[in-house]
């Protein structure tokens, strides 16, 4: 594994509880700022095999990216642990921001 992704899935293993991070967030965290793609793809193929907390991460608009299924999960994990959302679907990024 790149140091990159080792940054990253120690970044993301630490967004406590009732936080979340966005991608681009994670990416800058890690050391490369231009990798929030790659920040997706890593959550993607390695949530299980790490147990990362992939709920917990979103988008920049404060948002969930996934459709259908996937965001009803997620959007039950994050009630789970105390996050509210707003009417329009998105998290008030100053509450609920995690900064490692």
């Amino acid at each position: 594994m790149t140091p990159f992704t080792l940054r990253a899935i120690d970044i993301i293993k630490s967004i406590p509880t009732g936080k979340v991070m966005c991608y681009g967030q994670i990416a800058t965290e890690a050391g490369n700022p231009r990798s929030a793609r790659q920040v997706a793809r890593l959550l993607h193929s390695m949530s299980t095999k790490y147990s990362l907390p992939w709920h917990r991460v979103i988008n920049s608009s404060g948002a969930i990216s996934l459709k259908g299924e996937g965001y009803s999960r997620q959007r039950h994990l994050l009630e789970k642990e105390g996050i509210c959302f707003e009417e329009d679907g998105t998290i008030d990024l100053e509450i609920y921001l995690y900064y490692p």
